[in-house]
C-alpha cells in the first residue's frame, strides 16, 4: 500500500502546459518518442528473431554475402528520411518559439543572486521577487508546505490571451529563466539580453525556477507566474502604481524606531539572512557576522555606504539599486540594533536619500 501511494503521483513525462507553444512542444516530444519506440521495436525485433531463428544449434550456416548495393542504399536512405521527418516539425516549432514580434507587452527579467527583478516596460512598474518559503522550513525546524521552495513574495502577474515578450538578462552570474507549463526556458547572462515569449490560454498560477547552477542558493530562486483576466490585470497594475506612489511619499516622512525595526527585520530575513544567518552570526570569513561587527556598531556613514554600494569582488552585493530608501533605512537600523548590537541609532529614509 505504501509503495502504491508513493507511485500514485509519480510522473515521468514532461507537462503538456497551458500555451499553444507548450502543447506543440509536447506533441513534438511524443512524436519523436513514438518514432524511437518503433525504431527500437524493429531493430531489436530483427536482432532477437535472427538470434533465435538462425542459431547455431539449429544447424543454420552463416550467410557469406556482403556489400549488397540494395542494403547499402536502404541503410542510408531510411535513417535520412526518419531524420527529415523529425527535423521539419522541430524546425517549425523552434521558429515559432523564437518569434517575439508583435508582442502586446514586454517584461524585462533580471536574475540576481538569488532573486528575480521584473520590470514592466510598458507600465513603468517593477519589483523584486524573492523566495517566500520560511527559513524554518528550509532548516527543517518547521513543516514544509505544498509549494516548498516554489513560493515567492511578488509573483509575475500577466493577462491571458496576450502575447508577452520577456527580455532576460542577469546582474551578477548566469541564471536561467524556466517555467515548464509555459514552455519558457532561456539563459540569463550578464551583458546579454535574450528574448522569449508566451501567450497563456487559461488563468492560473504557474511555477518554475532557476535552471542554472548559479551559486550556493541556486535552488532558492523560484518563479511564479499568475495569469488572470485582462480587467483583473489592469486593476493589479493600478494597485502597483498606487503602492509605488505611497512608497515615495513614505520616504519623506520621519519614521519611528519600532516601525523601522519591524520592517528592517523582514528586509533582513529576505535579503541578508541567507549569507549572514538569521541570528546575525555569519558564516566564517566568507560571510562576516553582523552581530558585534565593527561595521554595524561603528560609524553610520560607513555602514550606509557598505549596504548601498556593496564590496566589489566579494559576495556583498550593492543594495542601493535594489531597495527603496525606506527599506535601506529600515534594514540598517535593524542591523545596528538587533543581535545585541544595541547602538540606539535610527536611520531615516531622508538620510538614505541624501547619501545616494
Amino acid at each position: 500500500m505504501s509503495a502504491g501511494g508513493a507511485f500514485a503521483d509519480w510522473e515521468v513525462n514532461m507537462p503538456r502546459g497551458v500555451t499553444e507553444i507548450s502543447n506543440t512542444v509536447y506533441d513534438l516530444h511524443m512524436l519523436i518518442f513514438w518514432i524511437c519506440v518503433v525504431i527500437g521495436i524493429v531493430v531489436f525485433g530483427a536482432m532477437f528473431y535472427s538470434i533465435v531463428k538462425h542459431r547455431k544449434s539449429r544447424g543454420v550456416q552463416a550467410a557469406q554475402f556482403h556489400e549488397s548495393t540494395t542494403v547499402e542504399i536502404l541503410w542510408t536512405l531510411v535513417p535520412f528520411l526518419i531524420l527529415v521527418g523529425m527535423a521539419i516539425p522541430a524546425t517549425k516549432t523552434l521558429i515559432a518559439m523564437e518569434d517575439t514580434s508583435n508582442a502586446d507587452m514586454t517584461i524585462k527579467v533580471t536574475g540576481y543572486q538569488w532573486k528575480w527583478h521584473y520590470d514592466y516596460m510598458d507600465e513603468g512598474i517593477g519589483f523584486f521577487s524573492n523566495l517566500a518559503t520560511p527559513r524554518a522550513a528550509i532548516e527543517n525546524r518547521a513543516d514544509k508546505g505544498e509549494h516548498y521552495l516554489l513560493d515567492v513574495d511578488n509573483p509575475i502577474v500577466v493577462p491571458i490571451n496576450k502575447k508577452i515578450r520577456f527580455l532576460v538578462t542577469a546582474n551578477d552570474v548566469i541564471h536561467a529563466f524556466w517555467v515548464p507549463d509555459l514552455a519558457m526556458k532561456k539563459d540569463a547572462i550578464p551583458g546579454f539580453v535574450n528574448e522569449l515569449w508566451t501567450r497563456i490560454d487559461e488563468p492560473g498560477v504557474y511555477r518554475g525556477q532557476c535552471a542554472e547552477l548559479c551559486g550556493k542558493d541556486h535552488g532558492f530562486m523560484p518563479i511564479v507566474v499568475v495569469a488572470m483576466e485582462e480587467n483583473e490585470y489592469l486593476d493589479w497594475v493600478a494597485e502597483q502604481k498606487a503602492a509605488r506612489e505611497a512608497e515615495l511619499m513614505a520616504s519623506d516622512k520621519e519614521w519611528g524606531k519600532s516601525d523601522l525595526m519591524a520592517r528592517g527585520e523582514k528586509i533582513y530575513n529576505t535579503n541578508c539572512a541567507a549569507c549572514h544567518q538569521a541570528n546575525g552570526e555569519g558564516m566564517g570569513s566568507v560571510f562576516p557576522a553582523i552581530k558585534g561587527s565593527a561595521v554595524a556598531t561603528g560609524e553610520i556613514k560607513g555602514h550606509v555606504d557598505l549596504v548601498m554600494n556593496g564590496v566589489p569582488g566579494t559576495a556583498m552585493a550593492a543594495f542601493g539599486p535594489q531597495l527603496s530608501d525606506v527599506d535601506l533605512a529600515a534594514v540598517i537600523t535593524y542591523q545596528r540594533n538587533a543581535f545585541g548590537n544595541d547602538t540606539g541609532d535610527v536611520i531615516q529614509p531622508t538620510d538614505i536619500k541624501a547619501a545616494r
